[in-house]
């Protein structure tokens, strides 16, 4: 018969399991931690981002209409920011050359808008494309309205960018560009609107 009397219990291994489970205890609470700090700066972050964009339609709003008043036909979008221009200011009908008005209004308006992206870090970082989007009503055919509507786009943002207009942001600006022929997309269907004939910029 086997005697009980002297076995010892192996208290080494019972304290190694048991630094074991401390270790990974203090790890999931440092990784718990982590997560936490982690995601209380991240909703900092969004919250900023959520003020800047109510920030952001104002700023614009304010400076084009201080610098610009009521010369032209535009219109500030106070959600977004986008800017509807006329597209009259900058056209004939039909044609993709600049006006010398158009030439003029764009003189003004650029080095304006272009300041107000730069004039704040966070507006700089959160507007990583300044779209230029072309818009066409629904007289003429899909195919020619589209084509037109880019033309026109490619031929605002090339006199941007030529030596006829020189601001203080320009190479910055340029990185930011996009041009969008949209055509009669977004046009009204059932008559040819002239409201629809419009250059938009957008974030």
């Amino acid at each position: 018969m086997n005697s009980f009397e002297h076995f010892e219990p192996d208290t080494e291994l019972e304290e190694d399991n048991s630094g074991i489970w401390l270790s990974i205890s203090d790890l999931m609470s440092g990784l718990l931690m982590f997560f936490a700090l982690l995601f209380i700066v991240v909703q900092v972050q969004l919250q900023e981002y959520q003020e800047l964009y109510k920030k952001l339609p104002l700023a614009i709003q304010q400076a084009l209409h201080q610098k610009l008043g009521d010369k032209y036909a535009f219109e500030v979008d106070p959600e977004t920011g986008g800017v509807t221009i006329g597209d009259s200011i900058l056209f004939d009908e039909g044609s993709a050359n600049l006006k010398p008005a158009g030439k003029l209004f764009l003189k003004e308006f650029i080095p304006v808008y272009s300041n107000i992206i730069f004039s704040d870090e966070l507006f700089d970082r959160q507007i990583t494309r300044v779209v230029i989007e072309g818009h066409t009503s629904s007289k003429g055919s899909d195919k020619a309205n589209m084509e037109l509507s880019l033309r026109r786009t490619l031929s605002v943002s090339d006199y941007i960018f030529s030596q006829q207009l020189n601001f203080d942001t320009k190479q910055q600006f340029k990185q930011k560009i996009l041009a969008s022929g949209r055509g009669e997309i977004d046009a009204d269907k059932s008559k040819d609107n002239l409201s629809d004939r419009k250059v938009v910029f957008r974030f």
